[in-house]
C-alpha cells in the first residue's frame, strides 16, 4: 500500500505452486511483509497445498505449519533419522515416506487472523471466521466462529445458523469488485439480511 510498506496484498507476491491466495487478501508485517511465502509458510516439503480465499486479513506473525513438519510416531522415537542420510536414511526412509499426510490447509474468505496465530497442517478455516491473537489452530474452524487459545477453541459464534446460511449464500467476496465497492459500507456495518438482499437483487445468491 502506498505509504504503508508493512501492508501487502499477497496474491501478486506468491510464486510457489503450493500456495494459492485470493484477491485482496493482505498481510501486515512491519519487518518483512513481502517475505510471507518464505517466512510464514513453514515446512512445505510435501505435495500439500495452502489455499487462502479472498479478502482475508493476516496480522504480523500469522504462520502456517505445513505437513512436512510431521514426524513419524509409529514407534518409540520421533527422531527423524532419515533426513541425515547415510545408513540412517537407508534403514528408515520408508518409515518417513509412509507417514499419513494431514492434507491441504484451506482458509475460506473474509477470515481475520490476529497477531502471532499458528495454523497447523490440514486444517480448514471457514468463511468469516476470526482467529484470536496467539491462537494455535489444530482443528477445523466453522464459518463465522471466533476461536482462541492453545489449542484453539470456539469462544462464540458471530451469527446464528440462519444468518450464517444467509451470508454463505450471499458470498459477498465473490461479487464483482464494483459491487463490493458500491456496498462496502453495508458489508462492514450492515446485517446478514442486508447482505443477502444485495445478493438477491443482483441474482448472486448461491446454493449452500
Amino acid at each position: 500500500m502506498t505509504g504503508q510498506s508493512r501492508v501487502v496484498f499477497l496474491k501478486p507476491l506468491i510464486e510457489s505452486e503450493k500456495i494459492e491466495v485470493g484477491e485482496y487478501t493482505y498481510y501486515d508485517d512491519p519487518d518483512a511483509a513481502t517475505e510471507f511465502e518464505e517466512r510464514n509458510v513453514l515446512y512445505a516439503y510435501g505435495p500439500e497445498k495452502l489455499r487462502i480465499g479472498r479478502y482475508c486479513a493476516l496480522a504480523a506473525g500469522t504462520r502456517f505449519i505445513m505437513a512436512g513438519a510431521d514426524h513419524p510416531m509409529v514407534g518409540v522415537s520421533t527422531f527423524p533419522f532419515a533426513i541425515f542420510g547415510g545408513d540412517w536414511a537407508e534403514a528408515t526412509l520408508d518409515i518417513v515416506m509412509n507417514v499419513e499426510s494431514r492434507g491441504d490447509t484451506t482458509v475460506g474468505n473474509d477470515v481475520w487472523f490476529g497477531y502471532n496465530t499458528t495454523i497447523m497442517p490440514g486444517v480448514t478455516v471457514g468463511d468469516g471466521a476470526i482467529i484470536a491473537s496467539g491462537a494455535v489452530v489444530t482443528a477445523d474452524v466453522s464459518p463465522y466462529a471466533i476461536v482462541g487459545g492453545n489449542p484453539a477453541k470456539t469462544i462464540r459464534r458471530r451469527f446464528d445458523d440462519a444468518d450464517v446460511e444467509r451470508l454463505l449464500r450471499a458470498a459477498w467476496w465473490d461479487w464483482p469488485v464494483e459491487l463490493v465497492t458500491e456496498h462496502a459500507r453495508t458489508i462492514m456495518a450492515g446485517s446478514p439480511a442486508d447482505i443477502a438482499a444485495v445478493a438477491a437483487d443482483h441474482g448472486l445468491e448461491r446454493a449452500v
